[in-house]
């Protein structure tokens, strides 16, 4: 996985975790899906009103590209259940197992 790109986005205050995760699923994954370079994609309900997603890319600019579609995505169909902008995490790939 050396060389791959990962953005973590950390979203706290979730209302609604149960419909998060059927929205995300059924109309985020798709999407994400279709971004060149893409590899794998992973929503966490962490508890406690925290929801993670860790994306990983072939390359930066499919990360970079997932990170603005997720931002617009969010706002148009999660702003009832995400009263919080998420934290993000990215970069470069430099060890794994």
């Amino acid at each position: 996985m050396v060389g791959k790109y990962v953005t973590v986005r950390r979203y706290e205050g979730v209302t609604d975790p149960v419909e998060a995760a059927r929205i995300v699923q059924t109309g985020f994954v798709p999407l994400i899906h279709k971004i060149h370079g893409f590899v794998a994609y992973y929503w966490v309900d962490a508890g406690g009103g925290v929801m993670v997603s860790t994306s990983i890319f072939q390359d930066q600019a499919g990360e970079e590209e997932s990170n603005q579609i997720a931002k617009e995505w969010v706002v148009e169909n999660l702003a009832k259940v995400f009263p919080n902008p998420p934290q993000i995490t990215a970069g470069k790939v430099v060890a794994h197992s």
